[in-house]
């Protein structure tokens, strides 16, 4: 009589490619024939995303888990974002799902964005969204930047980084980077991160993502990927990352130099009291009549030094301006980080810019498709994630999505998920270079901007 053990294995691929993820799991554990099958199932990057606005989070969580666990996939990370649920309820569920061992990210954003949803906590609606992800060759680890009282353990948070990478891949410097994080104190973080890693790493994420109801020690979170040294078993061909990013920010007037900085801390706000003189010919200048929210600095550091040379780097930071004085001519910022010599633009958000960014995005997603089916280097796109600004929403741009629908339209059937944010962190190809950052600098943490994390394979 003939048992499952004398099925062929073509036959049996496909029947274990209809398995959910449990049963999946179950049935590459029952011989190494069988996890060699399974193995082929899941031999490139695989991305699951669901939405769920249940009025209970028990059962949105039910909904989430069984639709992105519903096809075989073996999760090495997860993302959830819960809105008006109880995170540390959340963080039971997920665990007790999806095991302790698996890294994941929890907590709570300004806005959810999928495939068939999108909304903001403006539209007063509970939700949750989960999505898992895996990646053939990679190793995922979520690893914490601590926080003391008055003081981001930042060396150690980089140290920790690099330590895991090295650990894995033998290189110091991971593939890609996604960081989670709290508003307050974030673009130190980023400046320092941006300056460790060399420009191959691509980093992405979300600041202003609420996580304190559940881990009250850390101030930002980062998901770490790295390339394993020696690959599995299999022939697996390689996950890239890469970063896309676009912004609505314009520049206005002439360009200062900062003269004078002072810092100070009140109840409400930490930052910076500094005065500036105005560079190049004089030219009619009425600040107040600009509509400007933010000021971008490019500051000139010392990123290294090599044998008694320095090495410079130069970086653009945007700073919130949270009052000025036209008389004496003082601005006070948020954020540290600036000294004297430092020179800034005032910014602000212009809906023309960020009409002309989606297009340039667009764009650029069109042509990143057709790269892919052409040449000898062929690769696909098996997921992405979004991380777009508050201000780029429907009562901009007229309709809901449209930097989702974007990739959407570019890569039809693709997994996409992702969140807005108050500041979106991106590093990697500016699609509308014009529009943000001068040649000599670039950001790390952007305004009014769109990032896109995308994932592709090479067989």
């Amino acid at each position: 009589m003939a048992t499952i053990h004398d099925v062929g294995e073509d036959l049996l691929q496909i029947i274990v490619a209809k398995l959910p993820a449990l049963p999946f799991a179950s049935a590459a554990c029952v011989s190494r024939s069988w996890n060699c099958v399974c193995g082929r199932v899941l031999s490139r990057p695989k991305l699951s995303s669901a939405c769920s606005v249940k009025p209970t989070l028990e059962a949105a969580f039910e909904e989430v888990a069984n639709k992105v666990l519903s096809e075989p996939i073996r999760p090495q990370f997860a993302i959830a974002c819960v809105n008006r649920f109880s995170l540390e309820e959340a963080k039971q569920l997920m665990t007790a799902k999806l095991s302790s061992k698996v890294p994941f990210i929890i907590g709570t954003s300004a806005g959810l964005i999928g495939r068939d949803a999108c909304w903001t906590l403006d539209d007063n609606k509970q939700g949750m969204m989960l999505t898992v992800g895996f990646a053939p060759g990679l190793k995922v680890k979520s690893i914490s930047l601590a926080q003391e009282p008055q003081t981001f353990m930042i060396d150690q948070f980089i140290g920790d980084i690099k330590e895991f990478s090295t650990s894995i891949s033998g290189c110091p410097s991971p593939s890609a980077i996604m960081m989670f994080g709290r508003a307050n104190g974030l673009m130190n973080v980023m400046e320092k991160l941006d300056n460790a890693m060399p420009p191959e790493t691509v980093i992405v994420g979300a600041c202003d993502y609420h996580f304190e109801d559940v881990v009250a020690y850390a101030s930002a979170f980062a998901l770490v990927f790295v390339m394993e040294r020696n690959k599995p078993p299999g022939g697996a061909g390689e996950t890239r990352f890469h970063a896309v990013l676009s912004s609505g920010f314009s520049p206005m007037g002439p360009t200062f130099k900062v003269v004078s900085v002072e810092a100070f801390d009140d109840d409400e706000n930490l930052g910076l009291v500094l005065t500036g003189v105005r560079e190049g010919p004089p030219e009619t200048f009425d600040r107040s009549e600009l509509p400007y929210e933010y000021i971008g600095v490019t500051k000139r550091r010392i990123r290294d030094v090599v044998q008694n040379e320095a090495i410079w780097t130069n970086s653009l930071s945007f700073h919130y301006i949270i009052d000025y004085d036209e008389e004496d001519e003082y601005l006070n910022v948020s954020n540290m980080g600036i000294e004297v010599g430092d020179t800034y633009q005032y910014f602000y958000e212009d809906f023309d810019t960020i009409k002309s960014s989606v297009d340039s995005v667009s764009n650029f997603l069109r042509s990143f498709k057709k790269m892919s089916a052409n040449g000898s280097d062929k690769w696909e796109v098996c997921g992405g994630l979004i991380f777009t600004s508050n201000s780029r929403g429907e009562e901009w741009l007229g309709k809901p999505n449209v930097d989702g629908n974007a990739f959407l339209e570019s890569f039809p059937g693709v997994t996409l998920a992702g969140t807005t944010c108050d500041e979106e962190i991106g590093r990697g190809y500016l699609a509308s270079q014009e529009s943000q950052e001068p040649q000599s600098a670039r950001a790390c943490l952007h305004r009014c901007s769109v990032v896109y994390f995308i994932i592709s394979y090479t067989p």
